[in-house]
């Protein structure tokens, strides 16, 4: 979460934070789309890392909420990621300045959701394990995980929660799932 916002308004810095000019469109082998973006600094990396998605057919699609935000908010290479109109105030004439996406307003966002919805507040790492659970839940293996949040180690798996249910697939008798593995233990990439 810190890495797609800034600490506070005064403190955005394009070299440090992502930025318009970070985000790529690609297409994958078989066509498929993906957006890559470029985290120009991580906690991890002084020279950053790239994560990436894809849109989905679901309400959480994030390629078709970032569309939204550049039709909603029109963004310099250079300005925050996430910069939204911000009202200056009172004017005699509508004043709007480009205001970056502060980590206290999305923390504060999702404590108001939570607190309505009797869901727990969720913090930090839970986000990102939430995220993690997700796509363990639906199937995606464990290796795939942990390169798509860029995870180091083994530490992820210390947070995770329902374990059953995640290891399940992996427990039941399935002769695709013990050959796919098996081919992917032993086989050599073609090139």
């Amino acid at each position: 979460l810190g890495e797609f916002t800034v600490p506070s308004l005064t403190k955005f810095s394009p070299s440090s934070h992502i930025t318009p000019s970070h985000v790529s469109r690609k297409k994958d082998h078989k066509g498929l789309d993906v957006v890559a973006l470029h985290l120009p600094r991580t906690k991890c990396s002084a020279v950053g890392e790239d994560m990436q998605c894809a849109p989905i057919v679901h309400l959480t699609n994030l390629v078709a909420w970032l569309d939204n935000h550049f039709c909603v908010n029109t963004l310099d290479p250079n300005d925050h990621l996430f910069a939204w109109k911000h009202h200056k105030g009172l004017c005699s004439t509508f004043c709007f300045l480009q205001r970056p996406l502060m980590k206290t307003e999305v923390t504060n966002q999702i404590k108001d959701i939570t607190s309505q919805f009797n869901l727990p507040d969720l913090k930090g790492h839970s986000l990102r394990i939430g995220g993690t659970l997700h796509y363990l839940l639906q199937g995606t293996p464990f290796d795939v995980v942990k390169t798509m949040g860029r995870w180091s180690g083994e530490s992820f798996t210390l947070y995770l929660r329902r374990h059953v249910l995640i290891l399940a697939p992996y427990l039941h008798e399935r002769t695709d799932m013990a050959a796919e593995q098996l081919t992917r233990s032993i086989m050599l990439p073609v090139h």
